[in-house]
């Protein structure tokens, strides 16, 4: 039986590296396309060793061109910078191609606030209403029948994933919501900078980007969808010394009178109705909170969940995999619906511990 052929613009980076791995065993997806501007000209196994015992190995990287990956796919993912997914995706698209975008640039609905955030003016504006915000648990039966998909934020995932229920159930107060949120240095992207070198990260632990992160407004515009108003988020981004995960720590006011068995009951009820979500979020016992190594290279969302009483605050610990479950996991989870097939085709599921 004939594959479904798929493409991949940007395959030197840490997101199209993860997407290679994860294709290479997918059983209804073939890549037949890679491209890097870069890379042009080498195979596949030459620029990511790791793929030599797969079927892509001698798969030969070529230079961007939408003529040909329109010929050859029938969806293409974009790993790519804002501002060169925008127009690489309207090219596509107007080629009858599909199109999951790892970029910001259609993650916001509101081409003002993507010009104040990214210092940019959005040049595809029509394509904002077309697109298809990429949280499968939220959005399944929008993505698919997409065509073009925002993948979203790594940072954005977890927090989301970890506040859905409640904004739900209005457990909380949208308006006094605190993020704090740690990630591996993969997060910074494979782009040589000092801030990532490994005698600045290891045996280090920093804040930064604090007030201006670009993650922010798509945080902010999402919650605004859960709540039924617009929202200020006071979110505070860190740098861990590892390579891959986040873990976010949320705390939101109370609205309610609730107990943490409660709150434990309803976020179990609220993610066990969709297929999606009942595969890879994962409430833990009351009493255990999540760690990274438990969800590394998985869509697995681990929720850690507790009611402090003497602060009226609901507290959250979210762990996911950024490259994973923040990043390429969830690109391929969204190919598959697009595609009409298994939302979990193709993504691992035991952790890679340790």
């Amino acid at each position: 039986m004939q594959r479904i052929p798929v493409g991949l613009v940007g395959v030197a980076g840490y997101t199209g590296m993860e997407l290679c791995r994860l294709l290479a065993a997918h059983p209804e997806l073939e890549l037949v396309r890679v491209t890097s501007r870069t890379e042009a000209g080498k195979t596949l196994g030459q620029i990511l060793p790791h793929l030599h015992e797969t079927g892509l190995a001698e798969l030969v990287v070529t230079a961007p061109d939408t003529q040909d990956l329109a010929q050859a796919c029938k969806l293409v993912f974009l790993a790519v910078p804002h501002g060169t997914a925008m127009d690489l995706a309207a090219d596509l698209l107007r080629k009858n191609v599909r199109v999951v975008d790892l970029s910001a640039d259609f993650r916001l609905r509101d081409p003002e606030t993507y010009s104040q955030w990214y210092n940019l003016d959005h040049r595809h504006v029509s394509l904002l209403e077309q697109a298809v915000y990429g949280l499968p648990e939220l959005y399944g039966k929008e993505i698919a029948g997409a065509n073009l998909v925002a993948n979203p934020g790594c940072y954005p995932t977890s927090v989301l994933l970890a506040l859905a229920p409640a904004l739900h159930h209005e457990l909380v107060n949208p308006e006094d919501i605190l993020v704090d949120s740690k990630s591996g240095a993969t997060g910074a992207g494979r782009k040589p900078s000092t801030a990532t070198l490994f005698c600045e990260v290891q045996d280090n632990f920093r804040a930064y980007s604090l007030g201006r992160h670009r993650h922010t407004p798509e945080m902010e515009q999402e919650i605004g969808v859960l709540s039924g108003q617009q929202v200020q988020l006071s979110f505070t981004p860190h740098l861990l010394p590892i390579g891959r995960g986040i873990l976010s720590t949320i705390y939101a006011r109370l609205k309610t009178t609730a107990s943490s068995e409660e709150v434990h009951a309803l976020y179990r009820d609220y993610y066990a109705q969709s297929p999606v979500s009942a595969r890879w979020v994962r409430i833990q016992t009351p009493g255990v909170w999540p760690e990274t190594r438990f969800v590394r290279g998985t869509m697995y969302c681990d929720l850690g969940l507790l009611v402090d009483q003497r602060t009226k605050r609901l507290l959250i610990v979210s762990v996911i995999d950024n490259l994973c479950r923040g990043a390429s996991g969830q690109a391929l989870a969204n190919a598959n619906l697009m595609l009409g097939l298994a939302p979990d085709m193709g993504l691992p599921v035991a952790p890679m511990v340790p």
